[in-house]
């Protein structure tokens, strides 16, 4: 493992030979302080983790720059200079350079397993009987919110703010924590927060993908990787190298975190060029 991140940190210093010793050994990373599975101060999120193995494998000090996920928050953060790299960004992100994906999931339906509701698809003819819980992101609903609109589910729709109230823990957990008490009949959320908060949850709970993968030009899986500002390939480079050689620990992480991933859409490290590939 030394000699691993030996090298690694070797190309990253000499692909970024024109920054000074001390920015090369600093490691900054833009992170939300409450937004479990993927992040906390207590370093217990998977991108956490994550962090972790890039600052160890590139020989570079860990530091969190702590920014609540809002609205435009790679433009105020990462492109604004206060840090190096977010994680968990979707790959055709626009505004950042980005890493090719280190998992993919897609939205999921949650619901009581006692209920035995079986529902095949967001078609389905029983969700104009059922309430639909689903996360608020600002002032719109999650994408598969526009599908359940074009069938005219509104009134069936039950929102719940993806950000809760300031300092309020875990809000993310609180759809599927409806589902549990019986609140709503249904979640369609994010598949992480869904895998994360349904393995803590007293009631058995079962989830299922959404089916279709997409409405119109809006999808509902996404591949995630890690984004560095514009111009910095050197860092990006870094960082893959970094993600390739450690894919099979990441895949493991992934599946401790619960993270639904379709077993055709599953990264597969076997698919990913080496480190070494890059080193040579």
């Amino acid at each position: 493992m030394f000699s691993h991140s030996l090298s690694v940190m070797f190309v990253w210093l000499a692909l970024v030979g024109r920054c000074s010793a001390a920015d090369a050994q600093l490691l900054r990373v833009c992170a939300d302080p409450n937004n479990l599975p993927f992040s906390n101060q207590r370093g217990e999120g998977l991108e956490n983790k994550l962090a972790q193995i890039l600052s160890d494998d590139l020989s570079a000090e860990l530091k969190y720059v702590w920014f609540s996920e809002r609205k435009n928050f790679v433009k105020n953060s990462l492109n604004a200079g206060l840090c190096d790299v977010v994680l968990g960004v979707p790959v055709d992100l626009d505004d950042a350079l980005v890493t090719r994906p280190y998992y993919r999931s897609t939205y999921v339906m949650v619901t009581r397993t006692a209920r035995s509701l079986q529902i095949e698809s967001l078609y389905d003819p029983q969700l104009k009987d059922l309430r639909i819980g689903l996360h608020v992101v600002e002032d719109d609903y999650a994408p598969p919110g526009h599908l359940l609109a074009a069938q005219g589910l509104s009134r069936n729709i039950v929102g719940y703010s993806l950000f809760g109230t300031y300092g309020a823990p875990n809000p993310p957990a609180r759809l599927i924590d409806a589902v549990s008490k019986g609140d709503v009949d249904v979640a369609i959320v994010w598949g992480p927060f869904a895998g994360y908060f349904a393995k803590k949850d007293s009631t058995p709970l079962s989830i299922k993908p959404v089916s279709p993968i997409r409405f119109q030009m809006i999808p509902f899986t996404y591949s995630i990787g890690v984004a560095v500002r514009k111009g910095n390939d050197a860092l990006r480079s870094a960082i893959q190298a970094v993600l390739d050689q450690e894919c099979p620990k990441l895949q493991k992480l992934v599946t401790e975190y619960g993270v639904p991933s379709p077993r055709e859409d599953a990264v597969s490290c076997a698919t990913s060029p080496s480190a070494a590939a890059f080193l040579h």
